[in-house]
């Protein structure tokens, strides 16, 4: 007689090596290895919310805990609220925040073609130079509530409450309610954070999606469903379509995380693996597919591409150029490692230097060293471990794109970081967990107490950067900091309050810094292409307004490494905004010079002024110029061309009338040509061209600050210039593309 197979313990069939729990992931994926409490009962859960370590663990327990302590659920709604309550605050302060996004929603909320492509006007002559996936709700929204900046920037927000939900949730199956917590806390004051999830850039749908696919993951290793790891690829190619490249950093951490240590036989974990492959390419790759197979004379022109491609687009542009630096159209990059460069110096420590260290790094030395511990505690689990899993896919995918990130020669803003605020935020709350549930043990608690002090000396560091800004925070931090790790060193043979009183003292210097520096960024409107968090710095970051010119008194990248806030990039040519001209020489840079505080029609006070010929931050148009593009609006396709996506971006959100960008965002695409242009004039689809512009106004279109193009928005403007009838409008000189001078 045969006896049954258990398939709990004779995986030959393929099925998951333990059988899913109830209300939970299968048995055994959380086993207590080295002691890690990841799979609490309902009293172990209890007893850790108190500071007590749970009971020796002698089985196989039932996974994450089925029940959890009654104040487990208010306080994770109470996380969601503060979160969304704090980005909220002041928001309407940023406008329209990046008027280069928000044409493109305008754009989307009046056209579904223009929705679709992610036109930067209704009448669709060019496109935005990322795909459209992180326009398309605030495109809806915009729809539904009309244009203001509530409509636009809200679903930002809605994405950052989301995004600490899935990391809370991540985080709480494997290290209870109380890591969880702690992580979502971390997240939701990482300063970056707060800037991108209250902006309209990509990267806050991007960061959804990131913190989504890495929790799905870890989903899929707990029992080994296909169905989990099929829609971490759905999110992975979402994420593509949101800003392309950029979503691949961490594929190589999840998948070889997968393919080691999820609970089924080989050939089924490589089978499942290119399931998700599928769904990747699938839900990232039918938009590419039809842009590509689309006609090109019926469709926008692609934002970004020398040669209307999109795939030129994402393996250029936005793809390898952005690693080795070679973007025509655009910028050259940094220098090799410790080198200099436009993008600032690249190499190991670019996260923590002034630039870019007080917008993430707060809690990336603890980070780190919970990783290590973490992996340490699990060693001698078995493979399929899910708690050292779950460490290796939040914290590969944080080494993955921080090493990526550090050593990038192309275009690098600083809150490209928001990326890896998630990622951070898991490992610190899981990290944390497994130490303090092991605290009685020397090593443990010393692990403990060097995390807190290494926390409270770089927070010192980094408040010292900005010494006008909350003088005594710093000292507070450090010795709040000190005094903390001094009690955890003690940790296994102090009382109870004396340790709980530690580990809060603790968490509170830890998260002073970030909290301040965060305080400070909601309090400003952010607006432009190049925005900062917390307060003015000694690097090229930081300051209200984000991208508003000089603060105290000394515009960010006079130092020579990096582009100001104000749009100049130091060493481009001539010119006080280090580009050909000073600022405002072409009329467009609103009265008191770049970096002005000005107010958009019923937005609020905007920061960032026409830097660059309103290149990087738009430009203020006054009622006049407004009238009259809107007088003469009528009967023309589109009101007025403009150089450059911001330039044209602010005259189309106050108008709410299309206006072509030429060259799009950097004014050096070939869109249209001249002969393209002449064309439209030639047909009367165009009514104004506005005097100055983007890069590609000035002579040769050479691109911001020495990058390349084709040189044919010059080639127009000296067109127009030469056979066209000038007026003043305001400050502004338009042409009327009507009224050709006598001798044209």
């Amino acid at each position: 007689m045969t006896t049954p197979r258990d398939p709990q313990s004779d995986p030959a069939d393929g099925a998951p090596l333990h059988a899913p729990a109830p209300n939970g992931p299968q048995a055994g994926a959380g086993s207590a290895v080295g002691g890690l409490p990841a799979p609490y009962g309902p009293r172990a859960v209890a007893d850790a919310a108190v500071g007590d370590p749970p009971p020796p663990q002698t089985a196989v327990s039932p996974g994450p805990p089925t029940a959890d302590p009654r104040w487990a659920r208010p306080a994770f709604l109470a996380l969601l609220l503060a979160t969304g309550v704090l980005y909220l605050c002041n928001l309407h302060a940023s406008g329209y925040a990046n008027s280069f996004y928000s044409a493109a929603v305008q754009a989307g909320s009046q056209s579904w073609k223009a929705f679709f492509f992610g036109s930067l006007d209704a009448a669709n002559a060019i496109t935005v130079d990322k795909p459209p996936a992180a326009l398309w709700p605030m495109a809806l929204s915009v729809r539904l509530f009309g244009l203001n900046s509530w409509a636009i920037l809200v679903p930002e927000v809605l994405m950052g409450v989301g995004t600490v939900a899935v990391v809370h949730a991540s985080v709480r199956r494997r290290s209870g309610p109380g890591a969880a917590l702690l992580a979502g806390a971390v997240l939701a004051l990482t300063p970056v954070a707060a800037l991108m999830f209250r902006f309209n850039n990509p990267d806050a749908l991007l960061a959804l999606l990131m913190a989504v696919a890495c929790h799905l993951v870890v989903r899929a290793l707990e029992d080994g469903r296909t169905r989990w790891l099929v829609w971490a690829g759905v999110a992975v190619g979402f994420a593509f379509l949101t800003k392309t490249l950029q979503a691949f950093l961490i594929l190589p951490a999840l998948a070889a995380v997968y393919a080691v240590c999820a609970p089924v036989r080989p050939r089924k974990r490589f089978a499942q693996l290119a399931l998700a492959t599928v769904a990747l390419v699938v839900s990232g790759g039918w938009w590419v597919a039809v842009v590509e197979l689309w006609p090109a004379s019926s469709r926008p022109y692609i934002g970004g591409s020398q040669n209307n491609s999109f795939l030129e687009l994402t393996f250029g542009y936005n793809g390898l150029g952005r690693l080795n630096g070679d973007e025509t159209g655009s910028v050259g990059g940094g220098g090799g490692p410790g080198g200099g460069g436009r993008w600032g110096e690249t190499g190991w420590d670019r996260m923590f230097n002034d630039d870019i260290g007080g917008q993430i790094s707060w809690l990336l030395p603890a980070a780190l060293i919970l990783l290590v511990a973490g992996l340490v505690l699990s060693r001698k689990a078995g493979r399929t471990d899910v708690t050292r899993a779950a460490f290796l896919v939040w914290g590969g995918s944080l080494l993955t794109t921080a090493v990526v990130f550090s050593f990038m020669a192309g275009i690098f803003h600083q809150y490209y970081t928001v990326a890896l605020a998630p990622y951070v935020a898991a490992v610190t709350g899981m990290g944390a967990a497994a130490l303090w549930h092991r605290r009685r043990e020397t090593w443990a608690a010393l692990t403990l107490a060097a995390t807190v002090t290494a926390t409270a000396a770089w927070g010192y560091v980094l408040l010292h950067r900005t010494p006008d800004y909350l003088p005594w925070l710093r000292w507070l931090v450090l010795v709040g900091g000190l005094t903390a790790a001094l009690g955890l060193v003690f940790a296994g043979r102090a009382g109870r309050r004396v340790v709980l009183a530690a580990a809060g003292l603790g968490v509170a210097a830890s998260l002073a810094g970030p909290t301040a520096y965060t305080l400070s960024t909601v309090r400003e409107g952010h607006s432009g292409s190049i925005v900062t968090a917390g307060p003015a710095s000694t690097g090229m970051g930081g300051g209200p307004g984000g991208g508003g010119g000089p603060q105290n008194g000394t515009p960010p990248g006079a130092d020579g490494n990096g582009p100001s806030q104000n749009g100049g990039f130091p060493g481009g040519g001539p010119g006080q905004d280090g580009f050909g001209a000073p600022p405002g020489a072409d009329g467009t840079t609103p009265p008191g010079g770049a970096g002005t505080t000005t107010e958009a029609p019923g937005q609020g006070p905007r920061g960032g002024g026409a830097g660059m010929g309103g290149l990087l931050g738009g430009t203020d148009v006054d009622a006049e110029a407004r009238e009259l593009l809107e007088a003469g609006a009528a009967g023309h396709t589109w009101a007025a061309a403009a150089v450059g996506a911001q330039n044209a971006a602010s005259y189309q959100l106050a108008t709410g009338e299309p206006v072509m960008a030429i060259g799009g965002f950097n004014g050096t695409d070939p869109s249209p040509t001249l002969a393209q242009f002449q064309q439209y004039v030639k047909d009367g689809r165009i009514h104004y061209f506005v005097s100055g512009g983007g890069a590609g106004a000035g002579a040769g279109g050479t691109g911001r600050g020495g990058g390349s193009g084709t040189g044919a928005a010059s080639r127009i403007t000296a067109w127009v210039q030469s056979h066209f009838t000038h007026v003043t409008a305001g400050s502004v000189t338009f042409y009327d593309l009507t009224r050709p001078t006598s001798d044209s």
